[in-house]
């Protein structure tokens, strides 16, 4: 069966009595180029299992399915089930749970469905309206996961991507890059979905080392200087750095100066290493 058939697609749907939900923000894929390059960039392979996100109508599980040995979807909209049996009948390796991924324990999940699988990668074709919270929630929780693989909003991408110290940085992006090597893989335009969104697409690869990119003492405090520094991302970091933390100006300013950070600089300055070494800093003087 061809998924990206739109013939196909609307004829299975309307089998099945089923409808795009626009506020699920299901867009499904009709350029077949695209899946079997985001399963082949995202590393699926004889041995791996993978975890997709959201199936729609079965277009990336499908091709997840031919390269990897096992594949475990997670999908929040029920009605897609009768849908999924038909598109995917001919595939023994795939297992569709139905549940919001952002409800979801995914080391739990793992270590229920997926215990005998040391390789595995995720891959996605994201609704923009989570993007962030998904990427982050799969970070955060630290799962036993390669990479993660996810189609999202151009210019989310290129954000994510984003060189820390860079105009486009903001604070999601030093949280991935804290977390991830994240690579813009390719680009995907507007007219290889149906309906069509106003805006483009792009794929991009966040890589997840075995061990920490950088070794910080206090996480949370990092991730409160990350944040606070970003809050107001054109404005010096002095003044909401010293309200957040609770540090006096003429002190902060000292410790800024002493890991080679101006007093005046912008969030957009700021390497990783910068945010880490003030991390410490501030670690150490408590």
């Amino acid at each position: 069966m061809e998924l990206t058939n739109i013939s196909t697609i609307k004829d299975v749907m309307t089998r099945n009595g089923v409808s795009f939900t626009k506020s699920l923000g299901q867009n499904f894929l009709i350029n077949p180029a695209v899946c079997p390059k985001i399963a082949e960039l995202g590393g699926c392979k004889k041995g791996a299992a993978a975890i997709e996100i959201g199936t729609g109508v079965g277009v990336l599980t499908k091709e997840l399915a031919i390269r990897c040995d096992r594949v475990l979807a997670v999908e929040i909209d029920e009605r897609l089930k009768p849908v999924l049996d038909e598109t995917l009948a001919e595939y023994d390796n795939i297992e569709i749970v139905f549940a919001d991924i952002l409800k979801t324990d995914v080391n739990a999940l793992i270590t229920e469905k997926l215990s005998g699988y040391s390789d595995i990668v995720v891959c996605a074709n994201l609704p923009y309206y989570i993007t962030s919270p998904v990427i982050m929630k799969l970070l955060e929780e630290r799962p036993p996961i390669r990479s993660v693989t996810v189609m999202v909003q151009k210019e989310a991408a290129e954000r994510l991507c984003a060189k820390v110290g860079s105009r486009e940085c903001g604070a999601v992006t030093a949280a991935v890059n804290y977390y991830s090597t994240p690579k813009l893989l390719f680009k995907v335009g507007r007219g290889s979905f149906m309906p069509s969104p106003n805006v483009d697409s792009a794929v991009i690869r966040l890589d997840i080392p075995e061990k920490p990119r950088f070794d910080v003492t206090d996480e949370k405090l990092f991730f409160r200087i990350v944040r606070s520094s970003f809050a107001q991302r054109r404005k010096q970091i002095l003044n909401p750095l010293s309200s957040a933390l609770g540090i006096g100006k003429a002190e902060l300013a000292k410790m800024l100066e002493e890991c080679g950070i101006k007093p005046t600089a912008r969030p957009e300055e700021l390497k990783m290493e910068d945010i880490v070494a003030l991390c410490e800093k501030i670690s150490s003087a408590k």
